[in-house]
């Protein structure tokens, strides 16, 4: 099985920053035990698989314990490959079949737009041991059905944010985003976002987390285009356009290495 696979950079116009994925190219549907082990392998936060199925693409995602329903940044990195390999000419749609239904991607110059559904957050209280974990006081908790949102109140805490990992995988989530407002001109808001339950302890840059992020700014800043940046230690930043129903998530991507699996 020797498949191309790639490693690349999402959310960034820079090697090694933004969020890395890796993605592998097949002809055809492969065991899931197969997928579940290279990601293991690869030991990103994400690996994408696809293959062509019913005029687009069949897309997978594996965290190095688990399949997941949504990710941003491998989406884009899986764009990206399918235009710089010439899989795709740079003019087409990428159209992707996935656990989340079907999903958009387009070439814009040197950005690529992702269409993704909104997952706007719901209030609720702080579950237990939250503000614990964290170690910081919410000023606004949120759930969306994959992930609690928490904002914070100033960028300088975000930063400071050591979270109790173990106590934080008690919390029964896929992650929680933690946010605050901007005080730049560049960015409308600053997040992080913690994942241990699904085996990423922090993720660099997420973009489905984004699509939480999106409809909480755009409601509490009164905008619909909004641009935000991930403090992460690698970072990375994300624009977005706010719908009703939708989010177009904007980001950039670099290749960082290619070659093919051996087994």
């Amino acid at each position: 099985m020797n498949y191309p696979l790639f490693q690349v950079d999402a959310f960034t116009d820079k090697p090694f920053k933004g969020n890395p994925a890796a993605v592998c190219l097949l002809p055809h549907a492969v065991e899931d035990a197969w997928m579940q082990s290279l990601a293991c392998e690869m030991n990103l936060s994400e690996t994408a698989f696809l293959h062509p199925e019913k005029g687009g693409y069949r897309l997978r995602w594996f965290t190095p314990l688990t399949e997941v329903d949504l990710c941003g940044h491998a989406t884009l990195a899986s764009a990206h490959v399918l235009w710089e390999h010439k899989v795709l000419s740079a003019d087409k749609t990428a159209v992707f079949l996935t656990r989340s239904g079907m999903l958009y991607a387009k070439k814009k110059g040197d950005w690529i737009e992702l269409e993704f559904p909104s997952t706007p957050p719901q209030p609720c209280p702080v579950p237990a041991g939250l503000e614990s974990a964290l170690g910081v006081q919410a000023m606004y908790c949120g759930w969306n059905e994959t992930d609690f949102l928490i904002e914070i109140k100033s960028l300088e805490t975000l930063k400071q944010l050591t979270p109790d990992l173990e106590l934080l995988r008690t919390i029964e989530t896929r992650g929680v985003i933690v946010t605050c407002p901007s005080n730049s001109k560049e960015f409308n808001f600053y997040s992080r976002f913690f994942a241990p339950r699904v085996g990423i302890d922090e993720d660099p840059v997420t973009g489905s987390a984004h699509c939480c992020l999106a409809p909480y700014w755009s409601e509490k800043l009164g905008i619909n285009n909004l641009s935000g940046y991930q403090s992460s230690s690698r970072g990375g930043f994300v624009r977005m356009e706010n719908h009703p129903d939708k989010v177009i998530l904007g980001g950039q991507a670099v290749t960082i290495f290619s070659g093919k699996t051996t087994s």
